[in-house]
Parts: structure tokens; sequence; C-alpha cells
């Protein structure tokens, strides 16, 4: 059997069984069932191995959950910082694991396993709960259903970070379920955009084009920038269909993750299209407080100011979210530095040409031409930090003539 036949099988099997428990069972039965599911699924596609020498990483993984909804029953409800405490125990599961040396991961053998599989997602969806339950906003989870959302299969490596709120929808008999049919076809598509499209862009990417030990004329760098973005938009939204899909088929509703961001007139518009759940989730937990925050300290007359300092922290915060190099982090201050100009260009533009003036200029259909295609090339430039390692990125342009 095929890795891909039966990971396939696996996927039908989950489908089937996770569909009966959300339709057939209630109650702590279910919360309890559709939790085993998802675990022992977890356990088999990531940590399972002849001589169980992954288990260790997946109990101790298993207690770090349960230690942070410990977190969040004794502090979620509390009045004043005391929340925050449990909010920032995932956070900080997240930073230990991503910075703790490579070392410990020496034996070149140990296949993906051991690295906590989707943990920067499952922290930002336990610390986003946190604050959901803060609000009011949901009831406290039971410990079956915190397991479930936390370690709920189709968005557990890759996203989107679906909200608890949106996750308890699909065990609400009144909220009607993602049509079938729409589910089925979304996987399909996903497939062809992860599998096929995604492996044809790749063949014209950095790493296929550039790093092969030949030196290249310059016109390659951006030809491989902009396949690049073609292959991360096909895998990573590839990907998100497919989880999509198959949570659909369950029963239970995905937030959106993508919107067409090829089609973004500027870069404040892409990040409303692209990784829509983590700009969704930098907007609440972030950009909120700070821009207040930044408002209070510079004084009203300086808001647009205390606005654009916000979007550098936020960006930068994101770029290492991203990974540990610095390259990361240059990346960040890339899309800081695109949303901050879009930022004081449209507040210029509306001193400038007033509202009706304004209005006509985003209805212009040539200006929108040559927005969309700046930012499209500005984007795809960027991702040269995001694609290539420090290494990668003086081998690249060392071979450039």
């Amino acid at each position: 059997m095929t890795p891909e036949l039966a990971d396939l099988i696996k996927m039908l099997g989950y489908i089937v069984a996770g569909r009966f428990v959300i339709k057939r069972l209630s109650g702590a039965w279910r919360d309890f069932a559709f939790a085993a599911l998802n675990i022992g699924l977890l356990y088999w596609c990531f940590f399972h191995g002849a001589d169980n020498r992954y288990a260790p990483t997946f109990l101790a993984y298993l207690a770090l959950i349960v230690f942070q909804y410990a977190m969040l029953r004794i502090f979620a409800e509390k009045g004043g910082w005391k929340p925050w405490l449990a909010f920032f125990t995932p956070i900080l599961a997240l930073i230990l694991v991503r910075y703790i040396p490579q070392s410990l991961y020496a034996s070149k053998s140990l296949p993906y396993g051991p690295y906590f599989v989707g943990i920067s997602y499952l922290a930002f969806r336990c610390s986003h709960l946190v604050l959901e339950v803060r609000n009011g906003a949901v009831k406290m989870p039971g410990f079956f259903d915190y397991l479930s959302f936390s370690f709920f299969v189709p968005t557990m490596s890759v996203g989107p970070i679906n909200p608890y709120s949106n996750f308890r929808r699909g065990f609400d008999a009144e909220t009607p379920a993602p049509p079938v049919g729409r589910s089925a076809l979304r996987i399909l598509v996903g497939m062809v955009k992860f599998k096929f499209l995604g492996n044809i862009w790749l063949q014209l990417g950095y790493s296929n084009l550039l790093l092969d030990d030949h030196y290249h004329h310059w016109i390659d760098l951006p030809v491989a920038a902009i396949f690049y973005y073609l292959f991360l938009y096909c895998n990573f939204s590839g990907f998100c269909d497919m989880a999509i899909g198959c949570a659909g088929l369950i029963g239970i509703p995905v937030i959106e993750n993508f919107n067409n961001p090829f089609s973004a007139r500027n870069i404040k518009d892409v990040w409303n299209r692209w990784h829509i759940s983590l700009s969704q989730y930098m907007r609440d937990v972030c950009f909120s407080p700070l821009s207040k925050y930044f408002a209070h300290l510079l004084g009203p007359a300086n808001i647009n100011h205390a606005i654009a300092l916000t979007i550098m922290v936020v960006f930068l915060l994101i770029g290492i979210w991203h990974g540990t190099g610095w390259n990361y982090a240059v990346f960040g201050l890339l899309q800081g530095i695109g949303v901050v100009t879009t930022h004081y260009y449209t507040i210029g533009l509306k001193k400038w040409l007033g509202r009706e003036g304004f209005k006509a200029y985003n209805s212009n259909l040539w200006i929108r031409a040559v927005a969309v295609t700046i930012t499209f090339c500005y984007f795809a430039a960027t991702l040269f930090f995001f694609a290539n390692s420090p290494n990668e990125i003086k081998e690249i342009l060392s071979v450039m003539r």
C-alpha cells in the first residue's frame, strides 16, 4: 500500500467516524468519543512507530494540554490581570519549543514526530479561547471538549486558526452543517492545488531554479520569486481547502484562510486576504490593545503615528512567529513597511483628493490594475526572506550575474 493510499484511507475513516460521533452521540459521551478519535488519529499519523520511541513526546504533548486546561479553569474567569496567566501559558510553551536548541533534535533519523506537531496553531487557538471565556463570548469548555478542540486533526498542522466559538457551532443541533457536496468539492480542489499545481510552480521556485550549483542571469531571481509565490499559495491554501472540506464533512465549520490574495491592491489588503485567521488573531490580541496604548502614550494628535507604530510591532511579531532566523524578522518588517506605507498613502490621498476624488480614484480600473501589479510584485519579493534561510540567501546572491 502506498503512503498516499494509506493517508486517504485514514482520512476517510476519520471522516466517517467523526460524522457518526457528531451526529449520533450527544452530551459527555460525544465529547469523550470525539476527543479520543482526534487524539488517536494524531498519535497514529505523527507519533506511532514500531519501537514506540515517540511515545514520550506524545505524552509530553498531552501533559502540556492538560496543564493549559488547568490554567484556563483557574484563571480565565478571574478579574484583572489573572486571565493573562492562562493566555500566555500556551504562548510560553510555543516559545520554549521553538527556541529549544536544535542539538536536542540531533538525530537525523528522527521524522517530524518529536517536533510537537502544529504547536504554533495550537498555541494561538488555546490562547484565543482564554479571551473568549474571559469576555463571556463562550462558556467554559469541559475537559474532553477542550481536548477535541485542541487536537482537532484537520486544522492541527497548518491551520486555519479556528476559534472555539466557531468550532462549537458544529455541535449545535440548530446550526446547519456545511453542505456535504461543497465540502467534498473543497477537498478535491485543495488536492489539485496542493498535489498538482503547487508541485508545478515549485519547479521554478528558489530551490529548484537557483540552488543548482550553476551561475544564473539576474532575470532568474524575479522568475523564482513569482513562481515561489504561486507555489506557496497553492500549497498553503490547498492544504487549508482540504482541512476545511474534511471538517465540513464531519460537521465542524472552519473559518476561511484565503480570499483571492492575488487581487489585493495594497499590502494591507493582502493581509485581509492572506492567512486571514492569523490576521484576525493578531488584530484581536495585539493590534487593538497596542494601538490604544500607543494612542494614549503619543496623544490624540498623533493617532496616525500610533497606528503606524503598532503596525510595525505586530508585523515584526508575525515574522518572528514564522521562524527563528533573522530572515523571518526581515520578512515581517517588510510587511509592516508595506502596510504602513499604505496607511500614510491613504491618509494623504483622502486629504488631497477629498471624498469624491478618493472614491473615483478607487473605482478607476487602470489605477487598480497598476496597484494590484505593484502589490503582487512587492509581496512576491518579500517572500524571498520567508522562503530561504540565511545560508540559502547568501548562496543565491553569490550565483547571480
